[in-house]
Order: structure tokens, then C-alpha cells, then sequence
């Protein structure tokens, strides 16, 4: 026999992967992969008829009326070179049996399928997804019309090419990298697909992959679960570690996407494990994870291989109990990653779907031997694994150290035995295809049993409509359902691996996810046994009174700033500053108002000036006691009496002032200030100035002739003095009318660095350029009247009043000229108020009792202690007034004096 094709299979696979990436062959992908299959599957046939070995000898054949496929990772991932590796006795043998099993359950159910033996067609993927396509080409070949015509046999004539079974579903693959390798081939050939495991995301394209369902929940569910967990547990940084390939990959990927929607969890390190790691590679992931060591939390979507190698490189680092890991259903409750590496291992959170134990499989699979399980063509290799024998094959010598296999061992008698957790969605797969089937049964044959015309062959269109249509109870008593992208609903248990102590260890549930989670925290235990809460944060949450201030980059990460002076925590981000009348809590978290104040009366700011103008106003009236009672003596009468009463009026309202100032402002208390303040300065130094001025007057007239001056009787005295009152009076009552007295509280004035002391003054509304104004009409009386008294002084001094008041007005600019500099330089203290306002009291207070000390104190001290002095001589004339200035004027002539004046008043 001869063919025109001669190439190999495998050819042809590698240039139809490689041809994927060829722009034209990229526009015709089913052209070229039809190509292929023909060419494929006429070699196999060729090559099967010139054997006339067994068509598949890799294959469980079940037959049927109906086939269905079936993908396991009965071997592991071979080595370099070599397809195949060790076999997987939990997710190859345990998950291949489940179909077997759900198979046998089928076709003895009188209800299910009538008269319909559902078959199967089961072949080894070896967890490897180009190996996977090429067996699962096996599906599709009886879909391909194959042209014959140019092959013969030796003898002439045309061979005879046994017609492949036509399989209407595939249960499976295991990996998701498998079944997204094999769902690109089976959409083609419209040949519906459900999977036991495969949880990738991208399964969910409805697009690309709308042959494909699954009866456990894809990884955006598992990942929504996983950020709900991580929430749960108060970690907002965390890493995630990534096995290279669809699931690891579109597993983190899933999670960083809904991460960012939902907000709340930043990503520290996003770190993807090689598909073949070199030496070391797992101790440089270790410390790459440590370049962000508070990321304590790990998320990991990796094979088993890796979370043990990942768990070692820990271990090797001496990171046991740092990391926390989060794991997803790769992991899930399985013993192998973690044995003996328990320590690391304590405190992981793994997640997988809700599952239960099937009681029933369980007495299947344990009464499996080697005389009953013959279809199996992989239970040989898995006894001899199973109970660690070998068993004897003809021409075959056995090593004799090893240990014969008896055929009489039991399963979970003689070896250890758990149900592999995805047993119950193999079940639940096959039966999902069943029912599907019986339901396209029920509806296109009506009454007819069996296989009708209407079934043979399925339309895998319509079949994938009945599958995704599918709702019943499962293996585990949960529905089972699809939505319109052909996934499962999302039920997820939720364990932690837990050590009470060294000698027992295991899984714990603690939890629950169902669209929502619903976890334990009180039952969790973290490594040592440690029931708090670990920490997984880039940055502690800031104190109260403290703001964030982000890291650019990282919503997670912040630093703390204190809100200081003036400024509360308006939000985690903002500090404002109070209102002017109010401070911050001591926390910084609000404000409270500032107290206010006023100077209070037994504060010594306000006892001294008080005790002193007391003094005064005793003083005061006592002198006016003195001349009320002897007002008609010589001493009285010569003092001048109407302007005496008038100075001494102004003398006591200067030394009540004080009292004003240090009482509590008020609108009264405000309009008094104003009025009295600048008004008895004013009468004083009005009565002054018009004494100085009088006698200045008298005395430069007495030196020209002998003409008495003008305006120098009592009468005119008073009117001269009031006139010059007046414009205090004027502009002070002008001052009301423009700006009516009130008072204000100055938070301003006393607000130090140190908000707690920080005080409002309550004060009349009086800045210190008022108050300077309201004096400077006195001081310019002041200065007049000092003026005078110079002019005056060479007035013979047992004349007049001149030298008294001279001297008086001398001490009175120099108090005034050391109270401006004290008043004007305590503007920045703390207690600037209380500091001007004894200043400007003690100030007034000195230059009343200077004026009462020097031109009174002397008279009455004659008047009351020295009365016969104080007896009338005779009257002054202003003639002797003219003799006296005219000698005066010889003397400074002569540079001496004889002159005697008489001392008549």
C-alpha cells in the first residue's frame, strides 16, 4: 500500500503552531487547520491499517450509542524531551474514575437516557497543552471528509479505513492553558465543552470561546473572593505571585483588575514564576517579595509544584511566618504543596469551590481492583503506585527489592485514600451533558426511544443551547446551572491551614463566599498560634489630627503629616485652619472656641494701677477738702481758685480713668473711655498752659509798659480754658458719630504659636492709633504748655507759679516720653493688652499725681500744717508787677540782681 503523505504527525503540529503567527496563514485559520487534520488524520489512518495494531493505544474506548470525550492529566508534565512524566494518582486516576463512575451511573438509570448507553472516548493530556491538542485531534476526525481515491493495497485493492467513533462532547480539560489550547479546535468543529477545573477568566469570552462551559466558578469570581477575604483581614498591600501560564496569569490578572475597580488594595509586587525555573529562581521571587516587606499578604495563583518550591525558598530565607498567603483553588485543602513545610505554610487562607465528599464514588473507587477495572488502561501503573509493588508482566523481570504486587491489596485498606476535591464536578459534568441530552431526546423524538434520525448525528449548536439550559441537583445536593457565558455560580469554601500544635495540623474551614463572603474571623489562627490579626499595609492609619499625604503612585501608601498651629483634620487628607475665633481640640479633630478674656480686677496688672489711682484720688480730694474749707486764704486766693478747681477736676478725672480701663468694656464703659480719656489730659494741661500763658503774658507786658495785658481776669481765665476743653470735647462726640462706641472680641492679638493658649480679649473698639489720637490733643497742650514754662522761668520765684509748673511739666514729658516706647514695644507680647493698659494708667496716673505733687501737695501742706503763713499781706499791684519784670531785665543786664519785690497779692 502506498500514500502520498509521508510526513509525521508531529511535523505537521509544529508548523500549524507555528503557522499561527504567519500574517496570511493568520487570515485562513481554519483553512489551514482543516488542511492539517486531513493530512493528520490520513497518516494515522494509513499507519493504523499497515499495523492493524489498536487504533488509540493512549485511549480509554467506552462504548456507546452516544460518545463523549474526556481530557484527564492522568501523567504530569513530562521531562525535556519526553510528553508524558509520573502519574497523578488524585487528579488523573480520582478524576478519570468520576467519569467512569457518573457513566456507570447513567446507564443504569432507567430514567435518564432511555435505551441510550452514553460511551467514551478518555485520553491523557499529560498537563501539557500542545500534547493536549494533539490528542484531542482524535475528537474531530470523524467530522473530516477524507478522500481516499489515490491509496491502494499491495493487492490492488483500496484499503479498508475503520470509521472513528463521532464524540458529541468533551468533558474537559483539567489546566485552563489545556482547555483554551483545545477549545480552539473544538468550536471549529462546533463540538461542545465542559470542564471539571479549568477556572481562567478568559473562558468567559462568550466570543472565543462559545463552545466552552464549566461547571465550577471561573477566577473573576475566586478573585472577587480572594480581594473579599484580603478586605476582611484589614490588608490593603499585598503581592501577588503568578505560576507562568493562562491560569496563574489571568488569575492575578483577574484580581488586580477588580482590585483597582473596587478600590481599597494596592498591589506591592505582581511576580510571575517562570514555566521551567532555573536554580535559585524561587530564592530571587522570595527576595524580590521582601523589597516590600510590609506587603506581608501573598496572593498566589500557581500550580502545586511551585507553591512547595515557593513555600521552600521561604523556609531557606528564614521568612518563616512572614508571608501570609492567600491561595487560590490550585491550592485549595491539598496536603502535597505543604508537606513538610507545615511552619510556612501555617496561617494560609486558601480558597476552593464548594465541594462535598461523594460517599458513593468513594465505595466505587475502593472496591476498583485489578480484576474489575480492565477498561482502565492506566489502573495497572496506579496500583503499583498506590501500594508501592510492581506487578509481574510476562518477559518482564521484576527487581528483587521491590516489593511484588499480590493483586489482593485494597484500596484505603492497604494505602492511603481521600476523594480528590473536583470529583464531584467531573460527576456533575458528565451528568450536565446528559441531562442536555435527554432533554434534546424528550424534544426531537417525542415518544420514540433511543437514538431517532433527529439525533444522529447531534448538532453540537443545538446540543450547547441544551447544555447551557441545564438546572438540576448535583452530585453534592448544590444546583447545577450555567449563565450566558457558559459559568458555573461562584460557591467557594474558604480554609486556613492551622496548627494547634506539633503533632496535629490541617486545613480548618472557616468561611464561605456566596456573591458575598461570610468569614470567621474569632476562629482564624496565624503562625505560633497567634489570634490577632496580622498586619498586611503599606502605611499605618495616621493618628487623630494627622493627614495623609499620598505617595505618588500608591493609593495605599501615605505619610503622615500633623496638622499644627491653628489647623484641625478637616478630612484624612486636609487640614484647615480654624475660624479666627476658634482653636483646635487637643486631638486636632475639630475646634472648639477660644475663651475670651478681659483684664479682671484682681490680676496685678490691674491691682497696681488701681492701688495707685486710689492713692491718687484720696490725695486729690483731700487738696480740694483744703481749699473748699480755707477757700478765702491767702495761700487758695493766690493759687488762682477757679483754675485750681478746674485742674484739680481734671486731676481726678485722670485718676479715674484707670477705673475705666480696668473695668469690664461695655457700650457705657466704651463711650466713658472715649470721653474721659483724653478730656481730664485735656483740662489739666488746659489750665496749665492757661496759667503759663497768663503769666507769660503779664510778665513780657510788664517789661514794655505798664498797660495790664488782656484776658488775664479769673472770668477770662475759665473762658480760655473751657474753649481750649472744647475741642477735646468736639472731637470726641465727632468720634461718636462717626464710629459709635461698642466692643469687639480680639482674637488677634493674643494667639500665640501654641493654639492651647491662645485667648479673645474683650475690649472696648479702640486700636492703639485711637487711643494715641484721643491723647495727642493733650499732648500738644503739653508741649505748649511746656513751651511757656520755659519762657517763664526767669520769673523771679517768689513771684509766681511758673517754676512749679515748669517743673512740673518737665517731669510730665519725660514720663510721657517713657511711655510711648513701653506702650508701642510690648505690640507682639502675649499679654500686650494688660501690659498697655497698666502702662498707660501707671503713665497717667504719675503725671496727675506730678501736677497734684508739685503745684498743690506744698500749699496745703502750709495751709494745714503751717497756718501762720497763711495770713493776707498786702495787694500786688500790677505796678510792682512792671518794677519787677523792669529790674529783672537790669539784672540780666548786670548778670545780678538787688531787686526785692514786695509780696502783695
Amino acid at each position: 500500500m502506498t500514500s502520498s503523505v509521508s510526513a509525521p504527525p508531529s511535523l505537521f503540529l509544529i508548523l500549524f503552531l507555528l503557522g499561527r503567527e504567519h500574517p496570511v496563514a493568520a487570515r485562513l485559520p481554519r483553512l489551514r487547520l482543516l488542511v492539517f487534520l486531513c493530512l493528520w488524520t490520513d497518516q494515522e489512518g494509513l499507519r493504523a491499517t499497515a499495523s492493524h495494531q489498536h487504533f488509540h493505544p493512549h485511549s480509554i474506548k467506552i462504548p456507546g450509542d452516544i460518545t463523549l470525550g474526556g481530557l484527564f492529566p492522568i501523567h504530569a508534565r513530562g521531562p525535556h524531551g519526553l510528553p508524558c512524566g509520573e502519574l497523578k494518582k488524585e487528579k488523573g486516576i480520582h478524576r478519570m474514575e468520576a467519569m467512569l463512575y457518573a457513566l456507570d451511573q447513567i446507564n443504569s438509570d432507567p430514567e435518564l437516557l432511555p435505551n441510550i448507553t452514553l460511551g467514551a472516548r478518555i485520553l491523557d493530556t499529560c498537563s501539557r497543552d500542545t500534547y493536549a491538542l494533539e490528542q484531542s485531534l482524535t475528537f474531530v476526525q470523524a467530522l473530516i471528509q477524507k478522500d481516499t481515491s489515490d491509496i491502494r493495497c499491495s493487492d490492488g485493492a483500496p484499503p479498508i479505513i475503520r470509521k472513528p467513533e463521532r464524540v458529541v462532547a468533551v468533558i474537559g480539560a483539567s489546566a485552563s492553558s489545556v482547555s483554551i489550547m483545545v477549545a480552539n479546535i473544538l468550536r471549529l468543529f462546533e463540538i461542545p465543552q465542559v470542564s471539571y477545573a479549568s477556572t481562567a477568566p478568559e473562558l468567559s469570552d462568550n466570543n472565543r470561546y462559545d463552545f466552552f462551559s464549566r461547571v465550577v466558578p471561573p477566577d473573576s469570581y475566586q478573585a472577587q473572593a480572594m480581594l473579599d477575604i484580603v478586605k476582611a483581614l484589614g490588608w490593603n498591600y499585598v503581592s501577588t505571585l503568578a505560576s507562568e501560564g493562562n491560569y496563574g496569569e489571568s488569575g492575578v490578572d483577574a484580581f488586580v483588575q477588580i482590585s483597582r475597580e473596587a478600590g481599597g488594595v494596592c498591589i506591592a509586587q505582581s511576580v510571575k514564576i517562570p514555566r521551567e525555573p532555573t536554580d535559585g529562581e524561587f530564592d530571587k521571587i522570595i527576595r524580590r517579595l521582601m523589597e516590600t516587606s510590609n506587603a506581608r499578604g501573598v496572593i498566589i495563583f500557581a500550580n502545586e509544584d511551585d507553591i512547595k518550591q515557593v513555600l521552600e525558598a521561604a523556609k531557606r530565607a528564614n521568612l518563616t511566618g512572614h508571608f501570609l498567603f492567600v491561595g487560590s483553588d490550585s491550592w485549595g485543602a491539598k496536603s502535597s504543596p505543604i508537606m513538610e513545610l507545615e511552619d510556612v505554610a501555617e496561617g494560609a487562607v486558601t480558597i476552593l469551590p464548594k465541594r462535598a465528599s461523594i460517599d458513593r464514588f468513594d465505595q466505587y473507587f475502593m472496591s476498583r481492583s485489578l480484576e474489575n477495572n480492565r477498561r482502565n488502561i492506566w489502573f495497572n501503573e496506579f496500583w503499583e503506585d498506590d501500594f508501592r509493588c510492581k506487578l509481574t508482566r510476562p518477559g518482564v523481570k521484576v527487581d528483587p527489592g521491590k516489593k511484588k504486587c499480590t493483586g489482593q491489596e485494597r484500596i484505603s485498606q492497604d494505602s492511603s485514600y481521600e476523594q480528590e476535591g473536583k470529583v464531584q464536578f467531573v460527576i456533575d459534568a458528565v451528568y450536565a451533558v446528559a441531562y442536555a441530552l435527554h432533554s434534546m431526546q424528550q424534544n426531537l423524538c417525542g415518544a420514540a426511544s433511543g437514538v431517532c434520525n433527529k439525533m444522529d448525528p447531534v448538532e453540537g449548536r443545538s446540543l450547547l443551547d441544551y447544555i447551557r439550559a441545564v438546572n438540576f441537583n448535583g452530585s453534592a445536593g448544590t444546583s447545577v446551572l450555567f449563565n450566558e457565558n457558559g459559568d458555573a455560580p461562584g460557591r467557594y469554601d474558604i480554609f486556613q491551614f492551622q496548627m494547634t500544635n506539633h503533632s496535629h495540623c490541617g486545613y480548618h474551614v472557616i468561611g464561605q463566599w456566596t456573591n458575598n463572603l461570610r468569614l470567621k474571623l474569632e476562629e482564624m489562627q496565624w503562625s505560633g498560634g497567634d489570634k490577632s490579626l496580622p498586619d498586611s499595609i503599606c502605611s499605618f492609619p495616621c493618628k487623630p489630627g494627622e493627614r495623609k499625604k499620598m505617595v505618588n503612585g500608591v493609593p495605599c501608601c501615605w505619610h503622615c503629616e500633623l496638622c499644627d498651629g491653628y489647623q484641625y483634620q478637616l478630612d484624612e487628607f486636609t487640614c484647615e485652619t480654624c475660624p479666627s475665633d476658634m482653636r483646635p481640640l487637643p486631638n486636632r479633630t475639630a475646634c472648639r472656641p477660644t475663651p475670651i478674656i478681659k483684664l479682671e480686677w484682681n490680676s496685678p496688672w490691674a491691682l497696681v494701677p488701681a492701688s495707685l489711682s486710689m492713692l491718687g484720688i484720696l490725695a486729690t480730694s483731700t487738696v480740694v477738702i483744703a481749699f473748699v474749707r480755707f477757700n478765702d486764704t491767702p495761700i487758695v486766693r493766690a493759687a488762682g481758685r477757679e483754675l485750681s478747681y478746674v485742674l484739680l477736676t481734671g486731676i481726678f478725672l485722670i485718676y479715674l480713668i484707670t477705673f475705666l480701663m480696668i473695668a469690664e468694656p461695655g457700650v457705657v464703659v466704651c463711650a466713658l473711655r472715649r470721653l474721659l480719656l483724653g478730656l481730664g489730659t485735656a483740662i489739666t494741661y488746659s489750665a496749665m498752659l492757661t496759667k503759663t500763658n497768663r503769666i507769660y503774658r503779664i510778665f513780657e507786658q510788664g517789661k514794655r509798659s505798664v498797660t495790664p495785658p488782656k484776658f488775664i481776669s479769673p472770668a477770662s481765665q475759665l473762658l480760655i480754658t473751657f474753649v481750649l476743653v472744647s475741642v477735646q470735647v468736639f472731637g470726641v462726640f465727632v468720634w461718636f458719630a462717626v464710629v459709635p462706641p461698642h466692643t469687639i472680641v480680639d482674637y488677634d492679638e493674643l494667639r500665640p504659636p501654641n493654639p492651647d493658649l491662645a485667648r479673645g480679649i474683650l475690649k472696648c473698639d479702640m486700636l492703639d492709633l485711637s487711643l494715641i489720637c484721643c491723647l495727642s490733643y493733650s499732648m500738644v497742650l503739653m508741649v505748649t504748655c511746656t513751651v511757656y514754662a520755659v519762657k517763664s522761668r526767669k520769673v523771679p520765684e517768689t513771684f509766681n507759679e511758673a517754676k512749679p509748673i515748669g517743673f512740673t511739666m518737665y517731669t510730665t514729658c519725660i514720663v510721657w516720653l517713657a511711655f510711648l516706647p513701653i506702650f508701642f514695644g510690648t505690640a507682639q507680647s502675649t499679654e500686650k493688652m494688660f501690659i498697655q493698659t497698666a502702662t498707660l494708667t501707671v503713665s497717667m496716673t504719675l503725671s496727675a499725681s506730678v501736677s497734684l505733687g508739685m503745684l498743690y501737695i506744698p500749699k496745703v501742706y502750709v495751709i494745714l500744717f503751717h497756718p501762720e503763713q497763711n495770713i493776707p499781706k498786702r495787694k500786688r499791684s500790677f505796678k510792682g508787677v512792671v518794677q519787677a519784670a523792669q529790674m529783672s531785665r537790669k539784672s540780666q543786664q548786670n548778670g545780678k540782681s538787688n531787686f526785692e519785690p514786695d509780696r502783695t497779692q
